[in-house]
């Protein structure tokens, strides 16, 4: 790892259908601790739509088309970035709708032989950032198992996640993940 996190690059992909919400709050706050020296690049998923998935790989030979518009936005903001943070509110025990369907494209992205999306994605960290209106833990396991997974699928590190806890905006305010967001990207800068 470089001195003081020198080349690191983050995304921070927020999936939440809300604005400024705790979530949010929290990946701010983390992000907030980085050095000076860390690059970090934002995405709002809600103001890069994307199409639903299809899935090409048994498409009688039809090829999957070179991505463009939001779509080549993300894949090369993916592909950039050394420490990807997924940053979406707990829904329904799992990622937000427009968080699972970016992940949904990099399915698709494994089938782009010039983006050698496995081998460039091997290595870097995968974070995630959370918030969820239960007083524990628990319900957003099935949400941490997906995105350890997916790490572990493409030969990533697991970074960790901070789970937060709170219903309406600002409930997060206070709250010992907000202290917790401080210190979590600690191993980012060392």
């Amino acid at each position: 790892m470089t001195q003081a996190g020198q080349g690191r690059s983050f995304l921070f992909v927020l999936g939440s259908a809300r604005e400024g919400g705790n979530t949010e709050t929290l990946a701010r706050e983390a992000a907030a601790q980085l050095p000076s020296g860390v690059e970090q690049n934002w995405l709002r998923l809600s103001e890069l739509p994307l199409p639903a998935f299809e899935d090409l790989r048994h498409a009688d030979g039809r090829p999957r088309p070179e991505p463009q518009g939001n779509e080549r936005t993300l894949l090369d903001a993916t592909l950039a970035a050394t420490d990807l943070v997924i940053a979406s509110p707990l829904y329904w025990y799992n990622l937000s709708a427009t968080t699972k369907l970016y992940l949904d494209y990099w399915a698709g992205w494994l089938d782009l032989p010039e983006a050698r999306f496995r081998d460039r994605m091997r290595g870097r960290t995968l974070w995630t950032i959370t918030t969820t209106s239960y007083g524990d833990d628990v319900p957003a396991r099935p949400m941490l198992s997906t995105l350890r997974f997916t790490a572990d699928f493409l030969g990533m590190h697991w970074g960790g996640s901070l789970v937060g806890h709170g219903i309406r905006p600002g409930d997060i305010q206070g709250s010992p993940a907000l202290t917790a967001a401080k210190s979590f990207f600690g191993t980012a800068s060392a």
